[in-house]
């Protein structure tokens, strides 16, 4: 479980030399920190913002959803990687090939996951940012920066675990969080 492990030997797993975990669980990694930031930033604030706790709540929340993808996006890719090496080469093709899409379309089910995070964390940035303290307001933008990062990371292994095919409905709405996410880190 990498959740459990402390920060130097979760980066020493991201660094050994194998596929998991790989980015979707660093990607997780960093949105969860984005959040922590944000919950600090507005927990520093309630002499100024009326809804500050709130907002705390809000990135809680968001963190530790981020944090529980951080397990899931490895084991689901582990899985396609699994399924991936032990694919039955006497089976039909297309029922291979069926049975393998499934499996590494589940794999793209945590990305995608952690893209929703990713832009509703960028949301609520911008809806902090004009009211935390001052001095913080700093921090909220740079969480905002690192939310709408981690969104197109995410678009990026959503289409790689899909294979993507043109139209995909889950690519798409990759590209359409991405936006929203880039658009509210600008509007800080």
């Amino acid at each position: 479980m990498l959740t459990g492990l402390s920060l130097p030997a979760l980066l020493e797993e991201l660094a050994a030399p194998r596929e998991v975990p790989g980015a979707g669980s660093a990607l997780a990694v960093a949105l969860a920190t984005a959040a922590a930031v944000v919950q600090m930033a507005a927990r520093l604030s309630p002499d100024s913002w009326a809804d500050a706790a709130g907002v705390a709540a809000q990135a809680e929340a968001l963190r530790e959803r981020a944090a529980h993808l951080v397990d899931e996006d490895a084991e689901a890719y582990r899985t396609a990687l699994e399924a991936r090496a032990a694919a039955d080469e006497t089976a039909r093709p297309e029922q291979r090939d069926w049975s393998l899409g499934r499996i590494t379309a589940a794999a793209a089910e945590p990305p995608l996951a952690l893209g929703r995070l990713a832009a509703d964390l960028a949301e609520l940035c911008a809806a902090a940012g004009a009211r935390v303290e001052p001095r913080v307001h700093a921090d909220v933008a740079a969480a905002a920066a690192l939310a709408a990062a981690v969104a197109r990371g995410a678009r990026e292994l959503v289409a790689v675990n899909l294979t993507a095919l043109p139209g995909d409905v889950r690519v798409e709405e990759a590209d359409r969080l991405v936006a929203a996410a880039e658009a509210a880190a600008r509007a800080l």
